[in-house]
């Protein structure tokens, strides 16, 4: 194993476990030092007992480079590797092998930790056949939102990514805002040029029921929004954050009709829809995208979560949007 493939994969285990970022960020900072440097030299420094002379190694992490230099299995890894064998199973582990990809994701462009080609690379590591590249849209300032320019600047970019490592495919897209009164928070010609849309709210979560009924009923008969992110906003952990009152009858059939997939957002803090809910949502007919909303390259695994609450509400493979391949689901968000 190589040394820097091994302080990735460590970051990659540590953000699974929602460890402190900071944290992981360590060992991915250290991969990239151990990836500046010349084997040779690398080697010379590890029998001389100073890899810590590096930048940004230090002692963990240079006892992770010279057990690997070393052809063994550095003790840490084993570790985290231990702790997340236990795996799904049964449905849960046939829907889970089902996904061909992931609808939300986000880079450091906007409130994401990690640069936009390894939040891709990871991605295809893990066997994702796409990723869809889904940063904030600019009214959400809290989470650096990207302006139209930015937006544009980004499409270039994933452009390239696309070029260097097909044939995985870095899909182009936006979470955006859906504001009061249920327009969207991003120039429409430009959310037409995108793969996936992924609509949320995230501000004034407390509006009142008929009025946020009509906010997302609005969002979701855009011929723009693929998928209705985080339908409730609450937040299941810490002080948490009650999920917002609507009418979901009204919503998800509005969403049926328009064939607006429902997201079912796999963050350990969110795990929204709750299972009422959902199994209302499975009820009307709904499609379903199982998404990770990840913000770091181990949060790609939280779609467990994702795939455990869909299983429990009686749906199968095929109303989750994400068990299509690329192409067939480019062909869904550009003609639903």
């Amino acid at each position: 194993m190589r040394p820097s493939d091994a302080l990735r994969r460590i970051a990659y285990l540590l953000e699974a476990e929602r460890a402190e970022s900071y944290k992981a960020e360590a060992f991915r900072r250290a991969a990239a030092a151990v990836d500046a440097v010349a084997a040779p030299h690398l080697e010379e420094l590890w029998r001389h007992g100073r890899l810590e002379s590096l930048p940004r190694v230090g002692r963990t992490t240079a006892a992770v480079v010279a057990e690997a230099l070393a052809g063994q299995v550095p003790e840490y890894l084993q570790v985290l590797e231990a702790r997340a064998a236990t795996g799904p199973e049964g449905p849960v582990l046939a829907l889970l092998r089902a996904l061909r990809g992931d609808c939300h994701s986000h880079s450091d462009w906007s409130d994401g930790g990690t640069a936009i080609e390894e939040m891709a690379a990871s991605a295809a590591a893990i066997g994702h056949e796409y990723l869809a590249l889904t940063d904030h849209s600019p009214r959400l300032t809290v989470a650096h939102g990207l302006s139209a320019e930015d937006l544009r600047r980004q499409l270039q970019v994933v452009a390239r990514v696309n070029e260097e490592m097909a044939p995985f495919r870095l899909l182009t897209g936006i979470e955006v805002d859906i504001l009061e009164d249920g327009s969207l928070d991003q120039d429409e010609a430009l959310l037409a040029e995108l793969d996936i849309v992924v609509a949320s709210v995230h501000s004034k979560l407390r509006m009142d029921r008929a009025s946020m009924t009509r906010r997302m009923v609005a969002a979701v008969r855009s011929p723009h929004v693929d998928v209705l992110g985080h339908c409730t906003g609450r937040i299941v952990v810490g002080r948490g954050r009650p999920q917002s009152e609507f009418d979901a009858e009204v919503v998800f059939g509005a969403c049926a009709e328009s064939a607006t997939a429902i997201e079912v957002n796999s963050r350990p803090e969110r795990l929204d829809p709750p299972d009422d809910l959902l199994g209302l949502a499975v009820q009307a007919g709904c499609r379903l995208a199982v998404d990770s909303d990840a913000h770091a390259p181990g949060q790609l695994s939280w779609l467990r979560n994702g795939c455990e609450k869909v299983v429990a509400a009686g749906a199968g493979p095929e109303s989750v949007v994400n068990t299509m391949t690329a192409v067939e689901l480019l062909a869904w968000t550009g003609g639903h």
